[in-house]
């Protein structure tokens, strides 16, 4: 019978270390103070897919938390909006729907086209773009996604870098750039509170004014099992499957990050043997 030759085998494993993951990088981080506890290539740039909704999310509701009355905004979809593609929350060209059932709309099953309507929507009111050019609603995009890179600046993640609000394309970021935004965001008890529902329904109103219901349905597996409350997942063919978790045990309370997963289901079972090992490790100190 074949084998590899004794003299080229690796060392054998540690039964101290984590645990045998699929995924190409990933962060724990403690939950109270946002530290870096464990990494493994934590600090290499990649695509981030739909975890990129972490900051679209986090921008909006903290208009909302500065002003309570943004979430009854209504904002209307686009045509661009409605033709993005990937991960939806049935929106259709023409509907309009109230800023509460938009961020519900992007964070639960993930929405691109709920991003491009928040981003849209909100756009205007940030900072203006050099050579702003195009439609009202393409500079609205630009100036939204340069509050985004803006904001990531001001949280210090290096490694990170936007050229959406939905996460498709070459959005970069890192594990542990992730990480430290996703404790600043959780700060925020709006968002805190979306990323922990399972399911919800929303209520949109069509051209004619007729209204139409749908259901919302989180993506996020993790939410399956008592303890953990959050936070996103994403997909793209660049980025492999990846996935933030929020999760606490008693008083304890650890953030995850998995990037580059190797299929739907590795990315929950990498994040769930990551929360059980950092416990484990937490207990022992």
């Amino acid at each position: 019978m074949g084998g590899t030759p004794a003299g080229h085998r690796r060392l054998p494993e540690r039964l101290d270390g984590p645990p045998c993951v699929s995924a190409r990088a990933w962060a724990i981080a403690d939950g109270k103070t946002g530290k870096v506890l464990w990494e493994h290539d934590g600090s290499v740039r990649r695509q981030t897919a739909s975890l990129a909704k972490i900051m679209t999310g986090w921008i909006v509701a903290e208009l909302a938390r500065e002003d309570p009355g943004v979430l009854d905004e209504v904002a209307t979809v686009s045509r661009p909006a409605q033709g993005i593609g990937g991960t939806t929350a049935q929106l259709r060209a023409g509907d309009r729907g109230t800023v509460r059932s938009l961020l519900y709309g992007l964070m639960l099953p993930s929405g691109n086209d709920a991003a491009i309507t928040l981003a849209e929507h909100f756009g205007a009111r940030f900072a203006r773009v050099r050579k702003e050019t195009g439609s009202r609603r393409q500079v609205a995009m630009a100036r939204f996604v340069a509050e985004m890179n803006r904001r990531a600046r001001a949280l210090a993640l290096a490694k990170t870098r936007y050229i959406n609000p939905h996460g498709l394309g070459l959005n970069l970021t890192s594990a542990r750039d992730l990480a430290r935004l996703t404790f600043v965001a959780l700060k925020n008890s709006l968002l805190r509170e979306i990323v922990n529902v399972i399911r919800r329904r929303a209520t949109y109103r069509r051209r004619d004014g007729s209204k139409r219901t749908v259901t919302l349905k989180n993506t996020n597996r993790l939410l399956a099992f008592r303890g953990y409350d959050g936070v996103k997942t994403g997909r793209t063919q660049g980025a492999k499957y990846c996935v933030v978790g929020s999760g606490r045990r008693g008083a304890d309370r650890l953030l995850v990050v998995v990037l580059g997963s190797s299929d739907i289901d590795a990315r929950f079972v990498d994040a769930r043997n990551l929360f059980r090992w950092a416990w484990t490790q937490r207990r022992k100190q």
